[in-house]
């Protein structure tokens, strides 16, 4: 029996844009430490952590609550 041959698949071109970043409230603390932090990380390159501020930026809420 002889071996099947195997190739590997093409590459994949990913053509949709990032989501943009979260703007947070300028009158918000919580907002303003969030988007210094990232300002930082996106400084050192460190675009996994930029990633998880964005998702806790957007999931924050000025009021307190969860959305």
């Amino acid at each position: 029996m002889s071996e099947p041959r195997t190739t590997m698949a093409p590459p994949v071109h990913l053509t949709a844009e990032p989501p943009s970043a979260p703007e947070p409230d300028a009158g918000c603390d919580v907002y303003g430490a969030l988007a210094r932090e990232r300002t930082r990380a996106a400084g050192i390159g460190d675009w996994s952590k930029v990633a998880d501020i964005n998702v806790e930026i957007g999931r924050h809420r000025s009021d307190g609550r969860r959305r």
